[in-house]
């Protein structure tokens, strides 16, 4: 009987996927990427450019990387760019005004259609890698001079390749990453990540965790790197498959809140069971087909928890005025006016208009 049970809850759960969305995409298995920068052979050959050994892109920390870099004269930093931008510009560690250029260098070189609009003047990417589907980080505002730093993790359908594209533009990363910028004000910074290999369409990718897996390494040792170079912890929106390797990310990440959105769920019970000392939220409009997915764990299949349900514990972030699973970042509603007090540091317990009091200095969640 308890075997039956399960194959029904398995059952229903794909059912779901397929019926709650535009309809199950059949696509091959996304190959997560992984490992060091492209040129790291390179690199790791190179022991006349500083006269010392380079840290190994693989396995030296972003602090060890910082270090590093903090020792190196200005001739000697702008020879490592010109000689290995490619290692430099998605080295998690390395100063960020170094990253820019080298990822300047590194689209340039690219010569590929698909990547233009990133090359254009005045862009600050912060990580570029065109192996695979392509992945692609952009800073909106001074990074360098912000007083709050907000990382987005985007979901399904994600690359470099798309990273630009114009439609659903306040659910594409560029779009939420800039709208909350603005919404945000002076004295923050917003940074789009597509740093993982996201889920194509609607299949047994974004069914598993397998990929959010891959992608949980890759976002703390990003986080790490923020600091390392001497910036603040950000906060953290996530956004549908993002929000699962959020949720697996949640104990090692450095991050001052953790705001999940039309989330699948964050392969946890709770937020205690996230293991966080971040301040976690949920957002979840009426309308988002992703409540038609049921919240279940069964033979690899589903994320867990609904953390938008009030026994996850998860703070309420208002999204009534939001519409489908690309809305929440639409100028003008609640749940973005919310993202931005989030953004800002100034938001309270439930909501920045709620009356609950700000939560105290340090608080866990």
């Amino acid at each position: 009987m308890r075997r039956y049970a399960r194959t029904l809850v398995a059952f229903a759960l794909a059912t779901s996927v397929v019926t709650g969305t535009a309809g199950w995409v059949s696509t091959d298995a996304q190959q997560a990427l992984t490992g060091p920068p492209p040129g790291s052979t390179q690199w790791r050959a190179d022991r006349a450019s500083v006269g010392a050994e380079l840290p190994d892109p693989e396995r030296a920390t972003p602090a060890e990387v910082a270090a590093f870099f903090s020792e190196l004269s200005p001739g000697e930093r702008q020879l490592l760019l010109v000689r290995h931008p490619s290692v430099v510009g998605n080295l998690d560690g390395a100063p960020l005004e170094l990253r820019y250029r080298a990822n300047s260098l590194a689209l340039a070189a690219a010569d590929d259609p698909r990547y233009r609009s990133l090359a254009a003047a005045g862009r600050q990417i912060l990580a570029f890698d065109p192996r695979g589907r392509g992945q692609v980080t952009e800073v909106f505002g001074d990074l360098r001079a912000a007083d709050r730093v907000s990382v987005l993790v985007p979901g399904s359908d994600n690359d470099a390749g798309t990273f630009d594209r114009k439609t659903a533009p306040h659910g594409a990363p560029v779009g939420m990453a800039r709208t909350l910028h603005r919404a945000a004000g002076p004295g923050t910074a917003v940074i789009a990540w597509v740093g993982y290999t996201t889920p194509v369409g609607v299949g047994l990718d974004a069914a598993t965790g397998t990929l959010a897996e891959a992608g949980a390494g890759r976002l703390t040792r990003f986080a790490e790197g923020l600091t390392a170079d001497g910036l603040p912890e950000p906060a953290v929106f996530c956004h549908s498959y993002g929000s699962v390797v959020c949720g697996l990310a949640a104990p090692r990440l450095a991050a001052t809140d953790l705001v999940v959105l039309g989330s699948p769920g964050m392969r946890a019970d709770d937020v205690e069971a996230l293991r966080t000392r971040a301040r976690v939220w949920a957002a979840k409009d009426p309308t988002d087909w992703i409540d038609d997915v049921p919240n279940v764990r069964f033979a690899g299949l589903g994320h867990g928890a609904d953390p938008a349900d009030p026994a996850f514990g998860a703070r309420r972030v208002p999204a009534d005025e939001a519409r489908g699973h690309a809305g929440y970042f639409e100028p003008g509603t609640d749940s973005l006016r919310a993202f931005a007090a989030i953004a800002r540091g100034d938001a309270t317990e439930s909501a920045p208009d709620a009356e609950a009091a700000p939560a105290p200095e340090g608080a866990a969640r």
